[in-house]
């Protein structure tokens, strides 16, 4: 099969088992809800049992666009970071967003209850919006503080670096902070940590899908870049092209990505650090031009695909988030790093 015929076969059978995916998220659960129906509501019309449309209207479908949106900006961040940092490890929570989030979502917990007043204390009184406002200002003062340090390093692998040694701090700040939080707190931030897509609603929507896209569309208008850093920076300044002007850029929009999916759905595991990896060799090139959108239908359909598993069908069971994010993406990083001839060296093919 020729390269162009391949990759349109990729791009076909995930566009298409994503379609079908959201349908199946939207249908499966505690109460199963029949396809017809499903396909009923969200073509407008109304469903045979009023029941239905207020489950796939209030819970199911909002459950769904968040998983879709959310796999597509996690596993664009992490494609952008790959190539950006020329490690294969390397994923939007490698510099330390998703640590900085937890630290404001452990700082709203342990003052929970005004107790300990202040700014925090007021975003406890907020709830659900107090605590996604919150992961956005920790996820945002990690992003300012690696971006300030970038003036003064020129090696994306030491930036890399630093970000993972800020998100070890940041990890450590957090784990005191919540000796001196409420048991009923701190398991709230544990649930928190455990990632889940069924916490959205549709106000939550109406601000997240608009900040995840505006990040997509600046990852689609940055391909170009992309690929001129896929060889390298010195090869990129020999095509014209600010290196440090795009760094910042992709910093920024990777950290826009990761950390909006971060403060409304907490830290979701591996999505940016597997799906990139399946894409490429899917796709049997790192060409940004086609890597990016193919990244974004395979993070949704990786996504949904989670989702579902993560609520077993007739049962009230709902499996953690990140146990089932981590059972599919640990074996796919272990087999890449050891069938790679190049390991941790870089990801351009």
């Amino acid at each position: 099969m020729s390269g162009r015929r391949r990759r349109v076969a990729v791009v076909t059978v995930l566009a298409v088992g994503t379609a079908v995916l959201f349908v199946l998220t939207i249908a499966v659960g505690s109460h199963p809800v029949p396809l017809t129906d499903v396909v009923r509501v969200l073509a407008g019309s109304e469903a045979v049992d009023p029941r239905w449309e207020v489950i796939v209207h209030e819970v199911r479908l909002p459950r769904a666009l968040t998983a879709a949106v959310v796999g597509a900006a996690l596993a664009v961040a992490g494609a952008q970071m790959q190539t950006l940092f020329r490690n294969a490890l390397a994923d939007p929570f490698s510099l330390g967003v998703s640590s900085g989030a937890s630290l404001g979502v452990a700082a709203v917990v342990v003052t929970a209850g005004g107790t300990a007043g202040g700014f925090t204390g007021d975003l406890a009184g907020l709830g659900r919006l107090g605590v996604v406002l919150a992961a956005s200002l920790g996820a945002g003062a990690v992003l300012a503080l690696v971006l300030v340090l970038s003036r003064w390093v020129r090696s994306a692998v030491t930036l890399l670096v630093i970000g993972v040694m800020i998100g070890s701090a940041a990890t450590a700040v957090v784990s005191v902070l919540l000796v001196y939080a409420q048991p009923e707190r701190a398991q709230q931030f544990v649930v928190w940590g455990l990632g889940s897509f069924s916490a959205t609603t549709w106000p939550d929507l109406a601000v997240m899908l608009p900040v995840l896209g505006v990040g997509l569309a600046a990852a689609l208008l940055s391909t170009k870049r992309l690929n001129a850093l896929l060889l390298g920076e010195d090869y990129a300044r020999t095509m014209g092209l600010n290196v440090r002007r795009s760094r910042d850029l992709a910093l920024f929009g990777t950290s826009l990505l990761a950390g909006a999916a971060t403060a409304f759905c907490g830290p979701v595991a591996f999505l940016g650090l597997a799906v990139p990896h399946l894409t490429r060799v899917a796709l049997g090139t790192s060409d940004h031009r086609v890597l990016v959108p193919t990244c974004m239908l395979a993070g949704a359909f990786l996504a949904l695909s989670c989702a579902l598993l993560s609520q077993p069908p007739g049962t009230d069971a709902v499996l953690p988030l990140n146990a089932i994010t981590s059972l599919f993406g640990a074996p796919v990083v272990i087999a890449f790093l050891v069938r790679s001839r190049r390991g941790l060296q870089g990801v351009a093919q």
